[in-house]
């Protein structure tokens, strides 16, 4: 079963969404400040975090921070009633894995939730097709225990950074718009901004690229779209 830490301070809205969330199955525990999600990450094990940005005490971004030193693997959504571009990706370049702006559906949220743990099962998916580790260059990805190497030492990835690094890794060379990766990677239902794939892009680009600024693997062609490129 998955399991949901809603972190929200505004009781309507958390209990709503709580209630919700167990009726489609999902098991759900709730946190109405940072210092409280902050306590219960601490004990147990979450599959996705929703935490919205505006909490007393310790804010959003800073909770998002601070889950990250300690685990990568856990799936965040930011909710938030910030609109502007800005603020969604600064929740992104520290760490969320999607965001969701205030008023927003259930049937909205449900389909972020089911994107975000599609990505999460990437390694799942690759193993069935019993392929266990990706191999290009100096880099290895390890499908079976979702770790990514580079020069033989571990890189920190997010659930959505190794989605996405699985799939140009797996089509090396080949060219693959904005949309097209939000097609593949987020799926085809998925409703959000074409900015998250940038924002990704550049966040994986700092943590293997030498000069991110030049990048030699995770490539761009202007105004074009992505790719990975390999000398062959």
């Amino acid at each position: 079963m998955t399991n949901i830490l809603v972190v929200e301070d505004e009781l309507s809205i958390r209990s709503f969404v709580s209630l919700s969330l167990r009726k489609k199955g999902y098991e759900v525990m709730e946190a109405e400040s940072g210092e409280q999600a902050l306590e219960l990450f601490r004990n147990k094990n979450f599959d996705v975090v929703l935490l919205d940005l505006m909490l007393p005490g310790i804010d959003g971004f800073t909770v998002c921070q601070e889950i990250r030193k300690v685990n990568q693997k856990v799936g965040i959504i930011m909710i938030t009633a910030k609109t502007q571009v800005k603020d969604k990706i600064e929740g992104l370049v520290i760490g969320a894995d999607d965001y969701l702006c205030k008023p927003f559906s259930l049937q909205e949220l449900e389909v972020r939730i089911f994107s975000l743990l599609r990505r999460m099962n990437v390694a799942d998916e690759a193993a069935s097709q019993m392929t266990d580790m990706l191999i290009s260059g100096d880099f290895k990805m390890d499908l079976k225990n979702n770790k990514f190497y580079s020069f033989d030492e571990v890189v920190k990835l997010t659930p959505t950074e190794f989605s996405l690094l699985h799939f140009l890794m797996g089509h090396p060379n080949k060219l693959f718009t904005r949309d097209e990766l939000l097609d593949a990677v987020w799926g085809e239902n998925y409703v959000g901004e074409l900015k998250v794939v940038d924002v990704n892009i550049r966040r994986i680009r700092q943590k293997i690229e030498k000069d991110p600024s030049s990048p030699m693997y995770l490539c761009t062609e202007w105004g074009r779209g992505y790719l990975w490129k390999v000398n062959e």
